[in-house]
């Protein structure tokens, strides 16, 4: 699902109250912020993928899944209000398949964290039985099982868009801007996604929420290790946080509203560009800046590849060197 369509609208609306150099400098503001975490997502599942223990392990594999849903829905999110701040119009097509990307990478996350919740659970609950149950070729099959769950209701939404009417089937130019509120006609579209989206992180909370209960009593047993199952609990605490702010985005809309009724347009949209780098682009960096920050095995690894670019230079040379150190160190 795509929450940012709703206002490009309306941000394009009010960029016409300015001149160009309020749409340079607007945009900048949005593009900046997500070319740096863009940059900083490609740079995390690049180091996802360079060294065996990280291709190997079933927490990492799952990360890199998680990391590269967000990163595709940050682009084409960008994608799409770049578009509707230069004002071009697409095809019904080219934009129905833009937004379902948005809507099968969006919902790929929260089942994703769910999957690595329970994993973590299983880690600290049952430690004996771990390396048996949470195995690659398992991991990869709950891998399959997100993506075709996703994609499902992808496929439900273009057959109901397909049965949408169109109020000239034979021109396939919108006459308005890209967006989920352009292709979706029908009121029975808005109620299934809607229902579908409640759904979804309702059940995803209460199983994240579960696990991390389990975790709780499983810390206060003298069998379980004390400093893992502590781990555990935060890990699944930010689980629970970026689930929320997952969801957090399907309230992007709903603040639109009296945003848009503020008398002062250019107040209007920049408050609108603020909510859309807050709630839309933020939410999916935070993956990639948690892990590998926390992740005490990728974050000499994340670090190294981040600062290669500079390493020639005279003032970051000492950086790459402490890196390099740290990876042998960590093989």
């Amino acid at each position: 699902m795509l929450y940012a369509n709703q206002s490009q609208t309306n941000i394009t609306v009010g960029l016409q109250y300015q001149g160009l150099l309020g749409i340079v400098m607007f945009s900048t503001l949005t593009s900046v912020p997500c070319c740096v975490f863009l940059f900083i997502n490609g740079t995390m599942l690049f180091t996802l993928r360079s060294k065996a223990v990280f291709r190997e392990t079933s927490r990492y594999i799952l990360l890199y899944n998680l990391l590269f849903a967000d990163t595709v829905l940050m682009a084409q999110s960008q994608l799409m209000y770049v578009l509707a701040a230069s004002r071009l119009r697409l095809t019904y097509p080219v934009c129905g398949a833009l937004v379902m990307l948005g809507h099968l990478t969006n919902e790929v996350s929260p089942l994703t964290l769910v999957v690595m919740s329970l994993e973590r659970y299983v880690a600290v609950c049952y430690p004996l039985r771990h390396a048996t149950i949470i195995t690659k070729r398992n991991t990869g099959m709950a891998i399959c099982v997100i993506w075709t769950i996703s994609s499902l209701n992808v496929l439900t939404q273009v057959l109901l868009m397909l049965n949408s009417h169109v109020e000239d089937p034979d021109n396939l130019q919108m006459k308005d801007f890209c967006g989920k509120e352009s292709i979706l006609f029908d009121q029975i579209s808005d109620l299934y996604e809607k229902a579908y989206t409640y759904f979804l992180f309702i059940s995803a909370g209460i199983v994240v929420s579960c696990s991390y209960v389990g975790v709780m009593i499983a810390a206060r047993s003298a069998s379980t290790d004390r400093d893992s199952a502590v781990k555990a609990c935060k890990t699944l605490l930010l689980h629970l946080v970026q689930l929320g702010l997952s969801l957090s985005s399907t309230l992007h809309n709903l603040l639109l509203i009296p945003i848009s009724k503020i008398p002062d347009r250019i107040l209007s949209v920049r408050i609108q560009i603020f909510l859309y780098v807050l709630v839309i682009i933020l939410p999916r960096c935070l993956s990639a800046l948690i892990y590998g920050i926390r992740d005490q095995t990728i974050r000499p690894v994340l670090v190294y590849h981040l600062c290669c670019q500079w390493k020639r230079s005279p003032l970051l040379s000492v950086v790459p060197v402490k890196a390099k150190i740290s990876i042998f160190i960590a093989s």
